[in-house]
């Protein structure tokens, strides 16, 4: 679904993605993970179009994507979420929803005038898709709430939903479970395991937690310093002595003191 092919980016003197080439197999669900810095987050602003490649190039479904800005990439299927939730703090749940659906005939004010009964039909459309995705995400009792009222788990549930709004193919995760609570966090990977399994969904995460990654990816990316360190399943990555050095550093014998917790996900 998505193949990124020898992709750099620098800020200023710094290489934050250093000639790296992975890809992401259509319909399975693939962890990016690697130390802090490793340039996982600037790679998907490279992915999603908000930072441009020095060079290499990305491809959505076979076709090449690099000079797209983000909303067209978006049209052609790609969404992401974002650490940090980037909600309308002053929209409801559902208005936040529908505030993400594409709405070709309510984008141009001559049909909104004009073509009044086609754009309302349009919008009772989206208010129907809004509501089944509050639905799927059980999170009914909040649809009426200000978004900046909502929990920080419940902010990842939003971003999820404003994300298949637009009927995406595949959905770039940045640290979804991030500073949530564990009944959060279990219910977001299951909704993330039936879009994956019933819809045909493709994800690519990134995340810090092991244990969730291994309850989630078929596979894992691993970075460091900007190129891929290694790929392989999550038992594979916790036992490399490179993945443990690269997160720990300090020589062999520092790094093998602590890769016990690592192994184990701690």
């Amino acid at each position: 679904m998505i193949r990124v092919e020898q992709a750099s980016v620098s800020f200023g003197g710094l290489k934050a993605v250093d000639n790296l080439s992975f890809d992401v197999p259509d319909g399975r669900i693939t962890g990016l993970i690697g130390p802090n810095g490793a340039g996982k987050t600037t790679m998907f602003n490279a992915i999603a179009g908000h930072v441009p490649l020095d060079s290499g190039k990305i491809l959505l479904d076979g076709r090449d994507i690099t000079g797209l800005p983000p909303h067209k990439r978006a049209r052609l299927g790609l969404a992401r979420t974002f650490q940090i939730p980037h909600e309308f703090s002053r929209l409801t749940v559902l208005e936040n929803l529908m505030a993400a659906a594409p709405m070709p005939l309510g984008e141009n004010v001559f049909n909104v005038v004009f073509r009044r009964a086609a754009f309302r039909e349009e919008e009772r459309t989206v208010h129907q898709k809004a509501w089944e995705i509050i639905s799927f995400l059980e999170i009914g009792h909040v649809a009426e709430e200000q978004a900046g009222n909502l929990s920080g788990g419940q902010k990842k549930l939003l971003e999820l939903g404003r994300a298949l709004m637009g009927k995406p193919s595949i959905i770039l995760l940045d640290e979804i479970g991030a500073g949530i609570n564990r009944t959060l966090l279990a219910k977001i990977s299951d909704k993330i395991k039936l879009l994956n399994k019933e819809r045909g969904l493709t994800f690519c995460l990134i995340e810090h937690d092991l244990d969730y990654v291994s309850k989630l990816c078929d596979d894992v990316v691993v970075m460091a310093q900007g190129s891929m360190l290694m790929r392989g399943t999550v038992d594979e990555v916790r036992n490399d002595e490179r993945v443990i050095e690269a997160y720990f550093g300090g020589g062999r014998y520092e790094a093998s003191a602590r890769a016990c917790c690592f192994r184990c996900g701690a």
